[in-house]
């Protein structure tokens, strides 16, 4: 992208900020933030008020070197869930996350996903019973390898929204993204 993802604008904040009003907005009331690259910049700059901050200084590993930081950050006291949602994936609408996590506690599936139109998207929601195994995972290994173990068992729930699959990866893909 050539900056940082998390501070890019949507909707009158930045990405980071949408994405854990969106959360709020959805009832989540324990949210918790990995920060990497820029951590001090971004953490200055967005509004991360009532969030538990998790500094991963490995990011240079990856990405799931950040999942697993933040999962560490939360070993205290683990969640029946978690939603993982991704910093680029500005777009989801809290209608969405109250569908999954209502999907989440009636089916009890080890991994929730949205999907429109038979793609899959984000947030997922995934159950407590897999954090060993993405815990677990090398560097080199995404969650989508622990997620693909469980598709027989998945919870995908259709939805509506085509934030689900806005995935800003390059400059491009953010001037395409609507209402910026």
């Amino acid at each position: 992208m050539g900056r940082d993802k998390a501070l890019l604008s949507f909707r009158g904040r930045s990405f980071l900020e949408t994405i854990i009003a969106m959360l709020r907005e959805a009832g989540i009331e324990r949210i918790a933030v990995v920060l990497g690259h820029h951590a001090g910049e971004i953490r200055g700059a967005a509004d991360l008020g009532g969030i538990e901050v998790v500094i991963n200084s490995d990011y240079r590993q990856g990405q799931t070197s950040s999942l697993q930081a933040g999962l560490r950050g939360l070993a205290t006291t683990p969640p029946r869930a978690i939603v993982l949602c991704l910093v680029d994936h500005p777009a989801v609408s809290a209608e969405v996350l109250r569908s999954l996590l209502e999907s989440f506690r009636q089916s009890a599936a080890p991994v929730t996903i949205p999907t429109l139109a038979g793609r899959r998207g984000h947030p997922v929601v995934i159950g407590r019973e897999l954090l060993p195994e993405l815990l677990a995972l090398s560097p080199e290994e995404g969650a989508n390898t622990v997620i693909r173990r469980y598709r027989q068992v998945t919870q995908f729930v259709p939805v509506h929204d085509p934030g689900i699959l806005l995935d800003i990866d390059d400059p491009e893909a953010y001037l395409r993204l609507p209402e910026r």
